[in-house]
């Protein structure tokens, strides 16, 4: 059994590494021998990994190896890290995020702002957006919803991780007599 185990191990270890995107428990389930459980083979390799250079961290709903958060500002000088969205894409984002799906009038109305295709697009093609089916209303309305490269990119596991609204909301300052 112990055998069988480190094989397991090895063959979960090679997958998440090959990976481009977090492996789900279940892909991970069809590809270990019968009677070795999943839980049990990710928890050995989180344990093997633990404060090493990478660690394994559950993103998206599955794992993926992360570099150690300690070690990752060193690695910005040479690692290029991707584009910052625009504010307007980020605001766009945030409200699909919390309001979803919504549609674009909904996202307009929350924003206060008309949204430009090109926010849309930006989204998009960064594929952290895509669309959700339509709002049965006249029209019907594309309703739009985060994907999980929005989970992955933000290293949440699902969207219950997001902050709740109350707690990114800004008290004005105290008057002051």
């Amino acid at each position: 059994m112990a055998d069988e185990l480190a094989a397991a191990l090895r063959l979960a270890e090679a997958m998440v590494f090959a990976a481009a995107a977090p492996v789900l428990p279940r892909q991970l389930a069809q590809m270990l021998p019968e009677g070795v459980e999943v839980e049990a083979v990710i928890a050995a390799l989180r344990d093997r990994y633990a404060g090493r250079g990478v660690e394994l961290v559950e993103v998206a709903e599955g794992v993926q190896f992360r570099t150690a958060p300690d070690l990752a500002p060193m690695l910005r000088r040479v690692v290029q890290v991707p584009r910052r969205l625009p504010r307007a894409a980020m605001e766009t984002l945030a409200i699909i995020a919390y309001h979803q799906p919504v549609t674009r009038a909904e996202i307009e109305e929350i924003r206060g702002a008309a949204l430009s295709q090109a926010t849309l697009d930006a989204l998009l093609e960064a594929a952290l957006i895509a669309p959700r089916g339509r709002r049965e209303t006249p029209g019907r309305p594309t309703l739009w919803g985060t994907t999980p490269g929005f989970l992955e990119q933000f290293g949440l596991k699902d969207l219950r991780e997001l902050p709740r609204r109350e707690d990114l909301l800004v008290e004005p300052p105290a008057p002051q007599d």
